[in-house]
C-alpha cells in the first residue's frame, strides 16, 4: 500500500515536526493501530528526458576573461564605495579635499540635483561640466585657497 494509491504514508509526529519535508514511511513498515498517519499525494511532474539547461543572460556573450574582469571591477567598486563612506572628508560646508594617488588632488563637493541639472543643461560636454564644478569649488573657497589650485 506504500505507493499504490499515488501517495506516500507519513507519520503524524514527523509531519508535526518537519511539515511537508517529513520523510515518508518505508513501504514494508507496518502501521500500528491507534496511531495517526497522513497519506500525502505527490505532485506529478512531466517526464521529459532533456539535458539540464545552462542558464545565461540572453544576448550577452562574454569570454571567461571578460567575466572575470567584470567580477573584479564590481568587487572593487563595492570596496571603493565602502571606503568613501568610512572616510568621508566633506566638511560642514559640503566641500573637502583629499590627496589623489597620481600626484593630483581629489575635490569633493556636494551639489543639489537642481544645481547639477543646471550645470549639465548649460554645458556642451563633460569637460565643460567639470570646469564649472571646479569654478564653483574655487568660489566657495574664496578665491582658490591662496592660489594653490591650478588648472
Amino acid at each position: 500500500m506504500g505507493n499504490s494509491i499515488g501517495g506516500r504514508k507519513k507519520a503524524k509526529e514527523a509531519v508535526k515536526h518537519y511539515g511537508i519535508r517529513a520523510k515518508p514511511l518505508e513501504p514494508q513498515q507496518d502501521l500500528k493501530p491507534k496511531k495517526i498517519y497522513f497519506l500525502v499525494e505527490l505532485p506529478k511532474f512531466p517526464q521529459e528526458d532533456k539535458a539540464p539547461r545552462r542558464v545565461r543572460s540572453g544576448g550577452i556573450h562574454m569570454s571567461a576573461k571578460d567575466r572575470l574582469e567584470c567580477l573584479m571591477l564590481s568587487r572593487r567598486t563595492v570596496s571603493d564605495v565602502s571606503m568613501v563612506r568610512a572616510s568621508s572628508s566633506l566638511g560642514a560646508d559640503g566641500i573637502g579635499v583629499a590627496p589623489a594617488g597620481s600626484g593630483g588632488l581629489t575635490v569633493k563637493m556636494r551639489l543639489t540635483k537642481s544645481q547639477m541639472a543646471k550645470l549639465v543643461e548649460e554645458s556642451r560636454d563633460g569637460v565643460e561640466v567639470a570646469d564649472k564644478i571646479l569654478d564653483l569649488y574655487i568660489d566657495k573657497l574664496g578665491g582658490g585657497a591662496d592660489n594653490q589650485i591650478h588648472r
